[in-house]
């Protein structure tokens, strides 16, 4: 299951890297990326839907022991080089600039969350 998702993320970034405008129209808005290349698993919250926490274990952006501990430094580790356990890969620099790891890291740290 988890690697049939885990497909499914990297054809949906393929996708969206095709249509020639990128993530976001190519734009560093925080809140837009993180809605067209977050949200699906996270949730368009950061509370991400029951079935992907329990089946592929996808952080919850907006618990308590996650927020006391973000920092954009580490939003922007994490998009940049995937998760430890490989189940969220990294997001390839072609798909996402500097400017926009940096937003949507922002957005992250500071903006979302209860």
């Amino acid at each position: 299951m988890a690697h049939m998702l885990g497909r499914k993320f990297a054809l949906m970034l393929l996708a969206c890297a095709g249509c020639g405008r990128g993530i976001a129209g190519g734009n560093a808005d925080g809140p837009k990326i993180f809605a067209e290349a977050c949200a699906a698993c996270h949730g368009p919250t950061g509370r991400p839907p029951e079935a992907m926490a329990a089946s592929l274990g996808v952080r919850d952006l907006t618990a308590a022991e996650f927020r006391a501990r973000v920092t954009p430094e580490l939003v922007v580790h994490q998009v940049r080089t995937g998760s430890e356990n490989g189940k969220m890969p990294a997001f390839p620099p072609d798909l996402l600039s500097d400017a926009q790891v940096r937003a949507v890291a922002a957005f992250v740290a500071h903006d979302l969350g209860p």
